[in-house]
């Protein structure tokens, strides 16, 4: 007696094809031949013919049609961060490139010849290394407000101007 599940002729790929409902599976497809594929391994097109290349770079046109604004104030904050602390840095290398260059006591030597009272005016008083980089750091925190503020306020008055208009259209290729 012959068992009615089982297939008379066992064909290649049976055993996935028997397997997969019961599996809830779908049934996989198998190429049983190279025959569906062309001599550089890409599949055939309709026909036998080889699927057709790509010889110019494709090109998207794509519209911005709104900015996020609290991802603008977030990279805004952040930069403007990195532009302070790169700005307190420039101030301390170029007041220590002063320094060793003697621009300060020359400066001072030149005010002292300047005043006939004999002064005792230093200029270090008022530019010393303490102060600058006060001062750079004082103008750094009002800059990471200011450009973080102004950032915000142009993200959200794009997304006005785009609602009315339907933002900016960029063409974007892949060459």
């Amino acid at each position: 007696m012959s068992n009615s599940r089982e297939p008379r002729t066992k064909l290649p790929g049976a055993e996935a094809t028997a397997a997969a409902p019961r599996q809830g599976r779908a049934p996989q497809q198998r190429v049983a031949s190279p025959a569906g594929r062309s001599a550089a391994g890409a599949p055939k097109g309709g026909a036998g013919r080889p699927a057709p290349r790509r010889t110019t770079p494709r090109r998207v046109r794509l519209t911005l049609s709104r900015v996020d604004t609290w991802s603008v104030l977030k990279i805004a904050f952040l930069l403007s961060v990195a532009v302070a602390i790169a700005s307190v840095v420039l101030v301390a290398t170029l007041w220590t490139v002063l320094a060793g260059m003697g621009t300060f006591s020359a400066a001072n030597d030149m005010l002292r010849t300047l005043d006939r009272q004999g002064s005792q005016f230093d200029i270090l008083d008022y530019v010393g290394f303490g102060r600058a980089i006060s001062f750079s750091i004082v103008i750094g925190v009002l800059n990471i407000i200011l450009m973080t503020a102004i950032a915000t306020l142009t993200a959200f008055l794009y997304n006005i101007c785009a609602s009315l208009v339907g933002g900016v259209q960029l063409t974007l290729s892949d060459e």
